[in-house]
């Protein structure tokens, strides 16, 4: 049994000892935050699991296996630096880092003292994405040719972070995860409408060395909620509705055919093709119980996790890269290209 410690008990860090507690692999053995309320109702709610306001309260218990962290990012490097540092494993929140250059040294840290990071970039885990990427690796889709991402709802407004990092996070998470390709070049545009707050509003642009084309348009003030995905293919298309109560992947199977045939280049040079749409089944359970379940497997077993730290280094370069780009008005960054780890099962 895994005693971890979660760091910051608000509304995700509820979600992640929950999450825990009921599984059969870990136990939670203390919480912090710096808010004595929130650790009374850890307290009532969870019978013996012990309490700090501190992390370095707790941090050298020798009982203390493994430390989750769901604390605001600019907190984020010193609190896992302190726990690896003390020979405890880490879960950390997204995004991994506030910059690239502080997500290198934990990497370097948890290899220099083999242990195990782990970033939860939470869709990876979920039933959809993971068909997702099924489909895509069987090649069903043919050459993927395109992703365009809408998450866009009213609120919450962050004031330490912009909706890239807050919501578009997702995205590049996702897309290191289906395409097993990092992106060369980014482009950004965006903008706040409010005094004093990060951007609200961004539309971002993710080119690949491969011809592959990604855009993601995020917005914290939208009318309506919508988490929507569109995967094309050249055999055939996947839509991805998140916000839907069933059939959340939608597999299409159409397309178009342009002709370079000599004979029919005078005539219809683009064939359109429309078949079947189906609808896979996917695994329903909550995406954090598989990823705490893995996170377990991986400290006993001392593999790597499928959101391993490097994925988190690949995440955070592509915010800085947007963000930069979003600062100069929609200029393009280029990013460097990085090799990815070979596509295998998402093993838990």
């Amino acid at each position: 049994m895994i005693n971890i410690g979660v760091i910051g008990y608000g509304y995700w860090g509820a979600n992640l000892l929950r999450n825990f507690a009921e599984s059969l692999a870990t136990r939670p053995h203390v919480v912090v935050d710096p808010d004595p309320a929130r650790l009374e109702v850890a307290q009532r709610r969870y019978q013996g699991v012990k309490t700090a306001t501190d992390i370095h309260d707790i941090i050298d218990d020798p009982a203390l296996d493994a430390v989750a962290i769901a604390t605001p990012v600019s907190t984020h490097f010193d609190l896992a630096m302190t726990a690896l540092r003390a020979g405890k494993h880490v879960w950390l929140e997204k995004p991994m880092t506030e910059t690239s250059a502080q997500a290198r040294q934990l990497i370097e840290e948890a290899e220099k003292r083999d242990l195990i990071l782990l970033v939860d970039h939470t869709f990876i885990y979920t039933g959809a994405i993971r068909k997702m990427r099924e489909i895509v690796a069987s090649g069903d889709l043919g050459d993927v040719y395109y992703y365009d991402s809408t998450r866009i709802n009213l609120g919450l407004f962050q004031r330490d972070v912009n909706v890239i990092c807050d919501l578009a996070v997702h995205d590049f998470s996702i897309l290191d995860f289906l395409l097993d390709e990092h992106p060369v070049a980014v482009t950004a545009s965006g903008t706040t409408h409010f005094s004093g707050v990060p951007e609200n509003l961004a539309y971002v642009t993710l080119f690949y060395s491969s011809g592959k084309i990604a855009h993601v348009n995020v917005n914290w003030l939208a009318p309506v909620k919508v988490r929507q995905i569109l995967l094309g293919g050249s055999k055939k298309m996947i839509v991805y509705d998140d916000m839907a109560a069933s059939e959340k992947i939608k597999v299409y199977d159409s397309g178009v055919k342009v002709t370079t045939s000599p004979q029919e280049i005078y005539q219809l040079l683009v064939g359109y093709r429309t078949g079947d749409m189906w609808a896979p089944k996917i695994d329903t359970t909550e995406a954090l119980r598989i990823a705490s379940e893995h996170f377990a497997k991986c400290i006993e077993t001392g593999a790597a996790p499928v959101t391993d730290g490097r994925l988190g280094l690949r995440v955070v370069e592509v915010i800085e890269a947007a963000t930069t780009s979003m600062h100069g008005r929609g200029e393009t960054v280029q990013i460097e290209a990085r090799g990815m780890k070979s596509w295998s099962p998402l093993s838990i």
